[in-house]
Order: C-alpha cells, then structure tokens, then sequence
C-alpha cells in the first residue's frame, strides 16, 4: 500500500505554471494527506522515458505544452474525447500500473465558455492549431457552434486538424494568418490558443464587436495585449486562468477519486495571482 500519493505538472516552460497551487489547496481542503504536486520540466521527446521510469507513487499527471500529443501516444488507453482529438492534457495511473490518457481542456472549455454565454449555433474562430486547438474543436462540437474557422500560420498545421475536425463532426475552414484581423472581427466567439507574443501585434488590427467572447488560454502574462484590446471594444473575456481552474477540477477528481473543493482550489488560484501581479508591479 503506497502511503505517499504524487502528482506533478509536465511541461516546457513550465516554472511559470499556477497548477500546483490549485492542487495542493484541493489536498488541503479535501484533507488529503501524504499527497503532493509538483512542476517537472518536460520537453514532448522526453516525455515517454520520463513517464516510464515513475514509481508506484505517482497517481497522475498533468500534461500542457508541448506534450500533449506525446501523452497520448505514452497512454495505454485513452478517453473518447482525448482520443477523438489526438491530445492529452491528463495521465492518470491506473491499479494495475497502465496510464490512462484523458483531455479536461474539453470539458473545462466547454464550462468557461458557457459561462460567458456562448450557445449553440455561435460562429467560432480558432488562433493557433496545436492540442489546445484541438480541444477548441471538441469544445465548439460539445456546444453545437455553427462553424470554427482555424487561422495558423503554417497551412500544413490546419491540415493536422482536419481528421479532428471530421471525426468530431465540426465544419472546419482554413485562413492564412495575414487574414486574421477579418476573421477576429467577425466571429461570435473567439479562441486563442498561440503561445505568448504571438498575437500581439493583432491587438490593435482587429475591428471587435461589443458582446463578442474573447477567450486567450494563456494567463501568463495577464492581460494579453489581445485581450486587453478585446475588453476595450466590450468583448466577454474568459483568460487562461478560468480554463486552468476548470481544467483542474476534473483532473484533481481523476487523481484521488474524490470531489474538487473547487471553491477552495478558486481561492488559492485567485490570491496567488494577485501576488504574482502585486510582485511584477514592485519590480516594475
């Protein structure tokens, strides 16, 4: 019987990453003792040999960019939702030892966007078209969203997505990234997935309409200069942080087989955000 639980966050970078502070208020609350939760720097190549060498301790892990892809292929069985999108955000350790591969992006995605009144037939326009543009996929399918538009800067990327989008059943159209201000300015519901900086220079392109849904999955930094501009025009702004509390829930659920005191994990997450912000501005 293994008294001493681990779970930990993979990823490269990672050190900016919030989800041990969610989880570890949620072992507290819960009253989950002898449980930890820690950051690993992870590329996506290292992924498989570092999940293979984790002792019977481990009873999950979280999984952001760049290995979501690789930890699928690492799983020894998957999710429907995971494997319909060929991503996973979630490695949870079975009895037996085999890891089972799951995407809480979807279903925390599907939350935070119904929260900001997102409905069905919604027009959707997707940044980006790596793993979290795949749950974006699966999130607008889940919604009944009218139609996603996939704007990348790599054609071949979107090409990537089509099988997705096909098996998911959602009316997927391509736009070069020189189109995106256009795209932007019309959707009823927007989601980027980029990595930092990327966007930035779209902040001051893009005609937003009043009442539109703005979702950025980044929350470091916060605001993004895309968001900033969207709150500007009267978007409805859901940011990274909302998906990653979201997320979470679902994860923490699938690691120790209890309920997310979710109320708690939204606190920590929420103070430990004012102090990150609180410390940049001192440095500033």
């Amino acid at each position: 019987m293994v008294s001493t639980r681990r779970a930990a966050v993979l990823g490269k970078p990672i050190a900016h990453s919030l989800s041990p502070v969610i989880h570890t208020a949620g072992y507290v609350a819960a009253g989950l003792t002898g449980w930890s939760y820690t950051r690993i720097e992870c590329a996506a190549a290292e992924l498989p040999d570092l999940v293979a060498g984790l002792g019977p301790e481990w009873a999950g892990l979280s999984v952001t960019m760049p290995g979501k892809e690789a930890a699928l292929a690492v799983a020894d069985a998957a999710s429907p939702v995971a494997a319909a999108v060929g991503a996973a955000n979630t490695l949870v350790r079975r009895p037996d030892g085999s890891w089972y591969a799951d995407n809480t992006d979807v279903a925390g995605m599907v939350r935070v966007l119904t929260d900001a009144g997102v409905t069905a037939g919604a027009t959707v326009t997707v940044l980006g078209a790596g793993g979290t543009a795949r749950a974006a996929l699966a999130a607008a399918a889940q919604l009944a969203c009218s139609s996603v538009t996939v704007v990348a800067r790599r054609p071949e990327a979107v090409d990537e997505l089509r099988p997705v989008a096909g098996v998911l059943g959602v009316a997927l159209t391509p736009a070069r990234w020189g189109d995106a201000p256009r795209q932007l300015s019309t959707a009823d519901v927007v989601v980027s997935t980029v990595p930092k900086g990327v966007a930035d220079l779209l902040a001051g392109a893009v005609a937003w309409r009043p009442g539109a849904v703005f979702f950025d999955a980044l929350y470091d930094p916060w605001p993004t200069p895309l968001a900033t501009a969207a709150d500007a025009a009267g978007c409805r702004i859901v940011s990274g942080l909302d998906l990653l509390l979201a997320q979470a829930v679902g994860q923490f659920e699938q690691f120790t087989g209890v309920a997310a005191p979710r109320a708690a994990m939204a606190a920590a997450l929420s103070a430990a955000r004012a102090g990150r912000n609180a410390h940049t501005l001192a440095e500033g």
